[in-house]
């Protein structure tokens, strides 16, 4: 447990530019300390300069290879990077499978200016970690520009990535039958901007005129239409292509008045899970000090009640009826 001495040096630390500050106040979010919350509050005014790109999509598609050449390519230009790349955890640790992470880190992770964290989703769907909206918040803490978000990769529960980032990525690749899952509803839903990755793979042009095709039907009039950005990312080819539509789509974004809408929104959803995780939290310290709450479990074990109706009679003590 931190003090909220050595907390509030951190924060200082972390404000002026201290990597290794912003690593150690990111796994006391992880941990869940107990300064968590009052770390958030000191640091919450010095963010919301930051544009955060979210890259999404299936498994075995690239997206870590992507990822760290569209890095490497801000890098080559001055520019500076923080990378939150989320893995399916350990059932066991509950930590990240670091898998391709150790490729991306060896060709960028070094590079002046870019840091790089790999969150382990702890079981919770959509791709993302509990942890990552509070690391987010501490990358543009830290001054980074871009803050580039990897979801884990586990297909069509990807969709909350949306509720985070400025510009949603979804990226693909020929020869995997991902054209068909992106069809489906919730990936093309979510996608700003789609990548078709090994697009030197047979069938790739196909491919890329499917998706075409099927966001042409699906798009609506005045409304941002995504485009197919082709790219073999192992030979950094369409990189520059693909940066260079995210700059369109941002200033989009700030001329509809799109920008602040969703950053409204973002902060909308960050609200809610604390709320929910506050409420979570003071329920089950309640009912685990509670004899009442052992003797529902008993009446579901019995049969005699379903869990439902005992749920929804112990939250009856403590919440009005709505």
């Amino acid at each position: 447990m931190t003090s909220e001495r050595e907390a509030g040096q951190l924060v200082r630390e972390l404000l002026q530019g201290s990597a290794k500050a912003a690593a150690r106040l990111i796994t006391l979010v992880e941990e869940g300390d107990p300064e968590c919350q009052n770390l958030m509050r000191e640091i919450y005014p010095h963010t919301g300069s930051a544009y955060v790109v979210g890259f999404t999509g299936p498994p075995g598609v690239g997206k870590s290879t992507l990822v760290g050449k569209v890095a490497k390519f801000l890098v080559r230009q001055g520019m500076e990077v923080g990378i939150v790349a989320v893995d399916p955890s350990s059932p066991f640790s509950g930590g990240a499978f670091l898998g391709d992470r150790i490729r991306m880190t060896e060709e960028v992770g070094r590079e002046e200016g870019v840091f790089i964290r790999s969150l382990g989703s702890r079981g919770k769907m959509g791709g993302l970690s509990r942890a990552t909206f509070e690391v987010v918040r501490i990358l543009d803490a830290l001054k980074k520009p871009f803050i580039f978000i990897e979801t884990v990769g586990a297909g069509q529960d990807e969709v909350e990535i949306i509720k985070l980032v400025d510009t949603s990525i979804v990226v693909l690749s020929p020869g995997s039958g991902d054209e068909i899952q992106a069809l489906k509803a919730g990936m093309m839903e979510i996608g700003d901007l789609f990548v078709l990755n090994k697009s030197d793979r047979e069938g790739a042009e196909r491919v890329a005129l499917t998706l075409e095709a099927a966001l042409e039907w699906g798009g609506q009039p005045d409304k941002w239409k995504p485009s197919v950005i082709k790219t073999i990312a192992i030979q950094e080819k369409g990189i520059d292509d693909l940066w260079e539509e995210v700059g369109v789509h941002r200033r989009y974004l700030t001329s509809q008045g799109l920008l602040e809408t969703r950053r409204k929104q973002r902060i909308q959803t960050e609200i809610l899970r604390i709320i929910e995780e506050e409420l979570g939290r003071y329920l089950r310290n309640s009912f685990n000090s509670k004899a009442g709450f052992e003797k529902e479990v008993e009446k579901a074990m019995q049969g005699k009640k379903d869990p439902y109706t005992c749920a929804r009679d112990l939250l009856s003590s403590f919440l009005p009826p709505l």
